[in-house]
């Protein structure tokens, strides 16, 4: 897995990549939490990390990236603003490597589900998106009308970051609209870090992901509480 440096809107911007070996593979992007020390802020995030392999391991030319002013990446945390610019940056660096790519998928984990939803309305090559424990309390995702692709929300019963109350406010909204479906899953115990549950929470998003490539049979379910 090559450490790579890339240019972005405040500097370099340090990354992790793995090309698929299909030069039309897909393209995933993996964004990660604030921050901040406490929301483990950095794409060595755990589940940042199992999150990359998952997309790897599925035939994805996949990239995380630091986010600016984290690790080696250059500049200062910009509340949003920067991040959403240093994505793009991303998106458009491992684009510029692999023109003949067929498709993308953002994924993002706390802060990083803000940034990765902001993304998706920005770019229609999009194609699907993954949200897990989305901030809707404290972030604004009034910019999804409408919300331009299908995709999954995935969150823990015992979050006490963003509780399910505020995540259904958000998912309420989505599902009002048409021409996509926004399949929620709740994870029984599980908190807004997956404490203990990673595996779990990656096991459904894996399942999400193969349903969506047409993998193996079956519907996407819009809602379900995973027990």
């Amino acid at each position: 897995m090559p450490e790579v440096l890339f240019n972005g809107p405040a500097g370099r911007l340090e990354g992790r990549y793995q090309p698929a070996a299909d030069k039309n593979a897909p393209i995933a992007i993996v964004l990660h939490p604030h921050p901040h020390p406490k929301f483990g802020g950095t794409m060595n995030n755990p589940l940042v990390h199992e999150l990359f392999y998952m997309f790897v391991n599925s035939g994805f030319t996949t990239l995380r990236f630091n986010f600016r002013g984290v690790g080696n990446s250059q500049g200062d945390f910009d509340h949003g603003h920067g991040e959403l610019s240093d994505a793009a940056a991303a998106l458009d660096w491992v684009q510029t490597l692999h023109p003949d790519s067929t498709g993308c998928w953002i994924a993002g984990f706390s802060f990083g589900s803000w940034i990765g939803m902001q993304l998706l309305m920005r770019r229609p090559e999009i194609e699907g998106f993954m949200s897990i424990s989305p901030q809707p309390n404290i972030y604004d995702f009034a910019f999804l009308a409408p919300c331009p692709s299908s995709g999954l929300i995935i969150h823990g019963e015992e979050d006490r970051v963003s509780t399910p109350e505020d995540v259904q406010v958000l998912v309420d909204k989505l599902h009002t609209q048409k021409g996509i479906t926004i399949t929620q899953n709740t994870i029984a115990g599980a908190n807004h870090f997956f404490t203990n549950q990673t595996d779990e929470l990656i096991d459904h998003c894996q399942l999400y992901l193969d349903k969506r490539m047409g993998l193996i049979e079956g519907g996407i379910e819009e809602t379900k509480l995973l027990r």
